[in-house]
């Protein structure tokens, strides 16, 4: 297979929804050859998050550090609970996680944070650079770490000039249904960044998307409707000028 065939897949914030993930991969058909890119928050508030994690550690997809990875970090440094954050992390969902878990236990769920500790916070692919959350537009890369990549919002979204001047950057994070003007299941298109987490685990969408960049086809599964459909990129995706971003829906963690 020829570079040029070969598939980029990008999957948005899986939170745990395994049968949607594997609804859309089914769909998607990635072989040895493809690429596929889980964007981060792989868990919490779903209810299979600790088969997610599996389905992507077995399979060796490359997969990025979520806000919602990092608060079970933040939660478990070098495996000794830190009960602040831990209470941190069960109020934003992880008690989902644990629930996955059943009769695993605890030492699975060990094994895999230690996995979640080896996680990047972005991925340059040379046109496209992946990244949970997104950059902070005034500050260099090298100044920069997982507070920007996997938890800011407004301060990226609002900014009026792309970041890198020659690569597309791709988000989760954000619901795009939060932004004004955008219903359910749009991806949504700022100034050089495209963002795909179309909420998954939210009863106002439940849309999980996936993305192939190479074709630029999306696949979208209704994990509350158990809906599917294909779309083009340019069909699923809405424009926002910075202007438009003055008021915004309340958001979790």
């Amino acid at each position: 297979m020829s570079k040029s065939d070969r598939r980029r897949i990008i999957i948005g914030d899986v939170h745990g929804h395994y049968e949607g993930l594997m609804t859309i991969l089914e769909a998607i058909a990635p072989n040895a050859d493809d690429e596929v890119y889980f964007l981060g928050d792989l868990i919490d508030r779903g209810p299979k998050s600790a088969k997610v994690i599996k389905l992507v550690r077995e399979n060796s997809y490359y997969c990025l550090r979520g806000n919602h990875e990092q608060m079970l970090l933040d939660a478990f440094p070098d495996n000794q609970i830190y009960e602040q954050m831990l209470r941190a992390w069960i109020y934003s969902g992880g008690d989902a996680t644990i629930d996955s878990y059943g009769a695993l236990g605890i030492s699975e769920m060990l094994e895999d944070i230690e996995w979640m500790r080896s996680l990047p916070t972005y991925l340059d692919l040379g046109d496209i650079w992946l990244v949970h959350a997104g950059v902070d537009p005034d500050l260099p890369l090298e100044k920069q770490g997982s507070e920007q990549f996997c938890w800011i919002r407004d301060r990226f979204h609002r900014s009026k000039t792309p970041y890198f001047p020659d690569k597309l950057i791709i988000i989760g994070h954000t619901i795009t249904s939060t932004f004004p003007g955008i219903y359910p299941g749009k991806l949504i298109q700022g100034e050089g960044w495209l963002g795909i987490d179309t909420g998954a685990y939210s009863p106002g969408s439940g849309w999980l998307t996936g993305l192939d960049i190479t074709h630029k086809i999306v696949y979208q599964f209704q994990v509350f409707k158990h809906r599917f459909r294909t779309i083009s990129l340019e069909d699923a995706t809405i424009k926002i000028h910075p202007d438009q971003l003055k008021s915004r829906v309340a958001l979790p963690r």
